[in-house]
């Protein structure tokens, strides 16, 4: 079929659909269906060979049935395990659509973050390790290589699709074979510019590659900015794609010369009504959009474009949390659930002994907002995670939300910093890992008071490896003039929030963990420490046979406990709470090394931050010489998913494992002092 004859019929195909877009989701028929009719459905199709030929036989009627039956069991799984539940209820249809039209895993299907793949797995031989999500040596919540064929490409972080997709594409062409591209990516992600950069490339390369615009108006949170509101814009345009179509039927049976500038004119009338299409515009075809959970267009339309030559957007509306009532209600709040009673949605949490982290830097800023009002707070799609959305309620001129556009959240703090404002870029830690040409080139070389909020610094458990803020002390200590704080309880939290805000002349970062604190008071006062200062927790081990243990942020829970083992077991031991990973208090570290004969530096993170400026310090002060250091921080690997406390036992960094390892460098030091007697 030539190019136009098919865009001349999934025009045709997608006309139908647009009012129930518009106006209103499509009925849906999962309600009803039983956890055991659900499981016969599945059973059917024998999932767990590998295979999807049951499914690609069947009818549109009966993938209606896998569909419903999909959505029931993920329910049902997800309310066990807990894990990202709203984004893959709301793509079921479009991903039985996909895997019945496409030879997945020959053609390529590359999701985006990954959060919507769980019904991807369910279909994908998958479905009888459902519950082992997100657990030790279980699933993965996103998209894994190393898990399935069926994964061309790992996902956790937004907006990468485009660029694999097409890096599959080139690869494709290069080497002669015949496999179909396909990327689903959701609005959301389109605000990050990674995913123009690759439409840009896309649209210039020309290689065929089909991408599914998923727009639910979500991500995380509603998506913010001018892509949102163009893709509102998209879907009122009903009216003019008629006149379009209309156009265009009136002058199909005149000559070619007049058919190409009634085109024309179209085009230039569209464009200057609607603004244009931009994706046209950048080299795709666009195609929508579409009612997303109607399979009987979903599936005639992709067998449409599944041969379509260069590139082609289909702009596909979908509903986060569909089928299920009160992920529809609250779709920020069923993004990412814990274990919930299917019946009434309510989420199983634990009871809360101590504030969390994120809750204990939400209030300290607001607090500090109110005595300065040049502080302002900055966030990439994450208002709610980082707890800036409570900031936003108290100050909404001043907290900006810019999408998920890391890059430009710290050059646009970089700005800011130049007129005189104080601004606090709240971030989970593996997200600024996107912006570090940013923290250096903008902010650190120019010296500018941008102060970073790293929110899950360390292992953050069930989101495993590409979530852990494992890296941000090797890359922000090595930057000069930076000062990296960590809070080893959440009283620190609000002194140090105080300092950086009090520093204005460099940048700044107080990392911190997730979940909830220790229990601590929370001080009366609240003053900026000085800086590079460490404190002393515990002094009971000065002297000849003792140790003293040096933790930074939030081992510090983990050092208490080592150290009642190590008291237990007769051993002397001094802990201090280092506080300033940049500049370390270089005076503290040698007299510590003085009046000890082993100094242990513990840090949450990949091993190189932390104690390299330990090494340094001990260095200048002419004491590595005379007493045994030994460096402790994340092992020379990737963080596999599990608990919180698995991670940190796997890594030998519980209290338990801390005390273990010195006892062994004890026992080491005290057989080297004999044989040197001897």
């Amino acid at each position: 079929m030539t190019q136009d004859k098919t865009q001349d019929t999934t025009q045709d195909m997608t006309q139908d659909t647009t009012q129930d877009t518009t106006q209103g989701m499509t009925q849906d028929k999962t309600r009803g269906m039983t956890q055991e009719k659900a499981k016969r459905v599945l059973d059917r199709l024998e999932l767990e060979a590998g295979s999807l030929a049951g499914l690609r036989s069947m009818s549109v009627a009966e993938l209606e049935e896998v569909a419903q039956a999909v959505r029931v069991e993920l329910i049902s799984v997800v309310s066990q395990t807990g894990g990202h539940l709203g984004a893959g209820l709301g793509v079921v249809e479009l991903t039985v659509a996909l895997h019945a039209v496409f030879e997945t895993p020959e053609d390529r299907l590359v999701f985006d973050v990954g959060h919507q793949a769980y019904p991807h797995k369910l279909l994908t031989g998958r479905r009888s390790r459902l519950g082992t999500l997100r657990q030790k040596d279980g699933l993965s919540g996103f998209t894994c290589r190393a898990e399935s064929p069926f994964d061309p490409f790992g996902a956790a972080h937004s907006s990468t699709s485009l660029s694999a997709g097409l890096g599959f594409a080139v690869a494709r062409d290069l080497r002669g074979t015949q496999r179909r591209i396909v990327c689903m990516i959701g609005d959301g992600a389109m605000s990050a510019g990674m995913a123009y950069e690759a439409m840009n490339n896309a649209g210039a390369q020309k290689s065929s590659m089909l991408v599914i615009l998923n727009d639910n108006d979500m991500s995380i949170s509603p998506p913010v900015g001018a892509m949102s509101a163009y893709l509102s814009r998209l879907l009122v345009s009903r009216p003019i794609r008629r006149m379009r179509r209309f156009l265009k039927e009136t002058v199909s049976f005149a000559p070619r010369a007049i058919e190409d500038v009634a085109r024309k004119v179209s085009e230039k009338a569209f464009g200057t009504l609607t603004g244009g299409t931009l994706f046209e515009q950048m080299g795709f075809r666009y195609v929508g959009p579409i009612d997303g959970h109607r399979l009987d267009v979903l599936v005639p339309l992709l067998r449409q474009l599944r041969d379509a030559k260069g590139p082609v957007l289909l702009h596909a509306i979908t509903r986060k949390g569909k089928g299920y009532a009160p992920a529809e209600k609250a779709a920020d709040k069923f993004h990412g659930v814990g274990k919930f009673d299917i019946v009434s949605g309510e989420q199983r949490k634990a009871r809360s002994v101590a504030p969390s982290y994120t809750s204990v830097f939400a209030r300290s800023l607001i607090a500090e907002a109110r005595k300065d009002p040049s502080v302002v707070a900055i966030s990439a799609a994450m208002l709610q995670g980082t707890g800036l959305d409570s900031f936003a309620k108290e100050f909404p001129s001043r907290c900006f939300d810019v999408g998920i556009a890391e890059q430009h959240a710290v050059t646009f703090a970089a700005g800011m910093a130049c007129e005189g404002l104080k601004p606090v870029v709240a971030i989970y830690s593996t997200f600024l890992q996107r912006a570090y040409d940013q923290v250096v080139h903008d902010v650190a070389i120019q010296g500018l008071a941008v102060r970073f909020a790293l929110d899950r610094a360390g292992v953050v458990g069930a989101d495993g490896a590409t979530h852990a803020g494992s890296f941000d002390l090797c890359y922000l200590c090595c930057l000069p003039n930076f000062v990296v704080m960590a809070a080893g309880d959440e009283g620190e939290l609000p002194l140090m929030l105080s300092t950086a805000l009090s520093i204005d002349n460099a940048p700044s970062a107080v990392r911190y963990p997730r979940g909830e604190g220790a229990g601590v008071s929370m001080p009366v006062r609240v003053k900026p420490l000085e800086i590079g200062k460490g404190r002393i927790v515990d002094e009971a081990g000065r002297g000849s046979g003792g140790i003293a243990i040096v933790s930074l942020g939030g081992c510090l829970s983990r050092a208490r406990a080592a150290v009642e083992i190590l008291r237990r077991r007769g051993v002397r031991v001094t802990l201090a709470d280092a506080r300033f990973a940049k500049p370390v208090d270089g005076v503290l570290l040698c007299e510590l090394a003085r009046d000890h004969d082993v100094v242990v530096s513990l840090e949450d993170g990949a091993i190189g931050g932390f104690s390299n400026q330990v090494t340094m310090a001990l260095s200048d002060g002419g004491m590595l010489e005379r007493v045994r250091y030994l460096p402790m921080g994340y092992a020379d690997c990737f963080v596999g998913q599990g608990t919180q406390e698995e991670q940190y036992g796997e890594m030998g960094l519980d209290g338990g494992g801390i005390a273990e390892r010195v006892m062994r460098v004890m026992e080491g030091t005290e057989s080297a002092r004999e044989k040197k007697r001897a």
